[in-house]
Parts: C-alpha cells; sequence; structure tokens
C-alpha cells in the first residue's frame, strides 16, 4: 500500500510550495481536486486539457519529488435540480475522465450527487425513511429517473477511457452506503465503485471493516480515504447522529471528524488496512484532514504517524508454519 493525501487542506499553498511540503512528509501519492468542493487550486483543467506540454511539465514536477497521482476528485453533484449546477458539476466530472485518461490517473473520485424528489422540485432532497409514503415515492423517482441513468452513461464513458469511478459514500447524497452502492453498480457498471472513507460510515452506525469486507468482495473498492470521526454519546443522546448542527459546534456537536487515531484506536485502523489487503484492496490510503481541534501540519503529520504503524507494504511470505 501507498500513503498519499488529499491535497485541499493547503489550499492556500501553489502547486509547487503543496509539492513540497507533502515530499518533505515521505509521503507518495497527492489526490488533486480539478474543481468543485475540493477547489482547483493545485490544477487547471481547461489549461492541462489543451495542451500535451503542459501537462508533461505537471507531471515531471511531480515525479521530480518522488510523487504521483492516485485520483483527481471533482465533488459535485451531477444530478442536482438546479440546471445549472448540474451542468457545471456534469462538465467538470466529464473533464476530469478526458484528463486523468490523458495523465494515466487511474481514479476520479466524486459523490453519486443527489436529486430532487420528482420532476418539479427546485431543490434537494434526501430521504432516509421509507413512511410517510411520500419519501418512498421520491426514493424511487430520484433512483430511477436521476441517479441510474446518469450514472449508466458515466460508466459507459469511464469505460472507453480505462477509468475507475471513486464515489465516496457520503451522508447527504443517493449512495452512502455499502447496499446503496452495490446496487448503483449493479445497474450502472463495473467502473463504478467508492472512494471508501470510514468517517461517514461511522456516524452511521456502519462498521467500516464489515463494509470493506462487502464492498472489497464485490471488487468495488476503488480508493480509500484516510479520516477518522469521534462519537461523542452524551451529545448522540441529544441531538442523534443526523445532528444539524454546524461543524463549528465541536462541544455539542454528536459527532465530529478527527485526524487518524483521535476518533478509534490503532487497533481498529490496523483491522481495516489487514480487512483491505484480504479483500484486494492494494493501492492508496489517501489522508484527508478535517480535524477541527488541529492545525492541519499537526493534524497531517498525527495521521501520518499513526498510518505508518499500521500500513502493510510487503506481499505475504510463503505460509511455512502449514
Amino acid at each position: 500500500m501507498k500513503l498519499g493525501v488529499f491535497t485541499p487542506l493547503f489550499n492556500d499553498l501553489t502547486f509547487d510550495e503543496m509539492i513540497e511540503k507533502v515530499a518533505a512528509l515521505g509521503l507518495e501519492t497527492v489526490e488533486i481536486g480539478t474543481g468543485g468542493s475540493p477547489g482547483d487550486a493545485h490544477l487547471k483543467i481547461d489549461t492541462l486539457l489543451a495542451s500535451s506540454d503542459a501537462r508533461k511539465e505537471y507531471l515531471a514536477k511531480l515525479a521530480d519529488k518522488g510523487l504521483t497521482i492516485s485520483a483527481l476528485s471533482c465533488h459535485h453533484n451531477p444530478i442536482s435540480p438546479v440546471p445549472q449546477v448540474a451542468a457545471e458539476a456534469d462538465e467538470l466530472l466529464r473533464k476530469t475522465i478526458k484528463l486523468a485518461s490523458l495523465m494515466n490517473v487511474p481514479v476520479v473520485n466524486g459523490f453519486s450527487g443527489v436529486s430532487g424528489g420528482n420532476e418539479t422540485d427546485t431543490q434537494v432532497n434526501w430521504p432516509v425513511l421509507p413512511w410517510p409514503t411520500e419519501y418512498s415515492d421520491n426514493y424511487e423517482f430520484q433512483w430511477e429517473k436521476r441517479l441510474i441513468p446518469y450514472w449508466k452513461g458515466i460508466n459507459t464513458e469511464a469505460e472507453a477511457a480505462g477509468i475507475k469511478i471513486g464515489i465516496e459514500l457520503h451522508g447527504g447524497f443517493l449512495a452512502h452506503t455499502p447496499y446503496t452502492m452495490l446496487r448503483l453498480r449493479e445497474a450502472t457498471g463495473k467502473a463504478i465503485g467508492c472512494n471508501l472513507d470510514p468517517s461517514h460510515l461511522w456516524w452511521q452506525g456502519i462498521d467500516p471493516v464489515a463494509a470493506i469486507k462487502i464492498l472489497g468482495d464485490a471488487g468495488a473498492i476503488h480508493h480509500f480515504h484516510a479520516k477518522d470521526t469521534y462519537l461523542d454519546q452524551d451529545n448522540i443522546n441529544m441531538h442523534g447522529l443526523t445532528d444539524m448542527q454546524p461543524y463549528t459546534d465541536v462541544k455539542t456537536r454528536a459527532w465530529t471528524f478527527r485526524s487518524v487515531g483521535c476518533g478509534h484506536d490503532l487497533g481498529v485502523w490496523s483491522d481495516m488496512v489487514s480487512a483491505l489487503r484480504l479483500y484486494g484492496y492494494d493501492y492508496v490510503l489517501s489522508i484527508e484532514h478535517e480535524d477541527p481541534l488541529m492545525s492541519v501540519d499537526e493534524g497531517l503529520q498525527r495521521a501520518v504517524t499513526n498510518l505508518r504503524s499500521v500500513m502493510i507494504h510487503d506481499q505475504p511470505a510463503n505460509m511455512w508454519w502449514v
């Protein structure tokens, strides 16, 4: 396995400054945003699409620092009921797939998206209960009329480009659990898989090790985000897991994103790494820093140190003892 970082935490740095900092940490890969939620501070997609020389120069700078790109990320909402948002997100995703193919980047990450609940909705709708039955009606409309048709087309485009899609299982979007991931993959194609981020599973009550077994057995893990979550049971008792308080209200929130090892102990992270290896994922652990209690430098260094202590690099030895 390789250790990398999702670079929006360095959006205040230039590309050259960012790769200098990442290389100094001894990391091997970077996951770079092309727009949408990650922003495009470190990659201007139209510039790189337009020029093979610009692409070669970009990749050469990374290689000079001993770095490769694990994924290009364009987290957005391509099935938004707001036409401008959907068009912008769709264009960005298709451009990102094309650029990934041109730069030999194997994975493009993003969100599944979430639509309105019917033909006339003007804002998103995220149903999470089957009753009142209007929620079930909304849910089926979203899957059958918006989500599946859209991602069928993207699967075709990604397969033609030789690219895997890593959908982050994030609450608020239609694919957010192992079941919804596998349902979408079954309905659309094998290029569609997940960017597995355990931080979003914990607050849904899902054991990430079990999720790795389910998704890994299906060959559906295309990328991995290394981020932790702290669950505050006292606050869960007050607000429940679907806590609408701002992320800044750390004292009273039911759960909060943390750096690796600050929400769950390293035994849990070791179990995840072992499950990833056992079920066929031997690619990148891409650190995502969103810890409100730590600086970027301290939170990232903590994650690097903790992950290095549990990572598996070498192939297993022959079982001489059996």
